[in-house]
């Protein structure tokens, strides 16, 4: 069984810990700081055996030169197409690395969009991507194109429903906000803002959600529901031939007038 407990760093990022159960390692998912790592790993008596990169943003590897000074040797694996300082596996489409220190088993996805090497890690039930798909969002096009973005999100949303999905920001009030927008009629968009704001007055994570979740109230995955390409329409002034002009109106509008 695999363990994942959330790490928080700066202002609203996760970094996420992996842990077997009775091993003496832990393995971090994107540490842009290493001393909230270091602190969790010492509170609970585990050394640090590999660090997973999604894409090569400084609030996703910050802390991976320390940590390698920290524990010589360990393992950072990273996406192949993207220059990140640190790294020593290169992880390209559909390889399954052997991760030191971890008995699980997961594969790579490559999502470009939000870079243009992102990658996501995918196995066990869960998913570990980064800035390409958020919490009833998606991450902003900073190094690849939109087109590269829809059909990544596409191919998130093939995987199976109940797939947890542990993106790397704190976003989804801020992102039902716009997802309101799109959709304002939407029942399911209200409910899960509720539960949202009940999760973060307790003191909780809205993270992970679940990918059916997701696909009941993300507008960026729902580009070929009437409602959100009317809204699109709507805002471009003009019709949208597909799911990807779609997918680049609602960005675009995000990015203009709501963040």
């Amino acid at each position: 069984m695999l363990e994942v407990t959330p790490v928080k760093a700066f202002k609203d990022n996760f970094i996420w810990m992996l842990h077997n159960p009775g091993s003496e390692t832990a393995v971090a998912v994107d540490p842009g700081e290493s001393a909230p790592v270091l602190a969790w790993l010492e509170a609970r008596g585990l050394r640090l055996s590999a660090i997973l990169i999604t894409h090569k943003h400084i609030d996703h590897t910050g802390g991976v030169m320390d940590l390698q000074f920290a524990f010589p040797g360990i393992a950072v694996l990273g996406p192949a197409n993207e220059s990140i300082r640190g790294i020593k596996v290169r992880l390209k489409e559909g390889e399954h690395p052997q991760i030191p220190g971890l008995e699980a088993d997961f594969s790579v996805m490559e999502v470009p969009g939000h870079t243009e090497g992102h990658i996501a890690y995918y196995g066990e039930g869960l998913l570990f991507c980064g800035d390409t798909l958020f919490s009833a969002g998606c991450g902003g096009i900073f190094g690849g194109t939109h087109a590269q973005m829809h059909a990544s999100l596409q191919r998130i949303a093939g995987l199976p429903a109940d797939t947890l999905v542990y993106c790397a920001h704190e976003y989804t009030l801020a992102n039902l906000g716009f997802a309101k927008w799109v959709e304002p009629e939407s029942a399911a968009i209200l409910k899960r803002e509720q539960e949202a704001q009940a999760l973060l007055a307790q003191g909780d994570n809205t993270v992970p959600s679940k990918l059916g979740t997701e696909l009941a109230t993300n507008p960026f995955l729902r580009v070929a529901v009437p409602e959100v390409r009317v809204a699109a329409e709507r805002y471009m002034g003009h019709a949208l031939t597909d799911g990807a002009e779609v997918f680049t109106a609602i960005r675009r509008w995000k990015d203009r007038e709501y963040d």
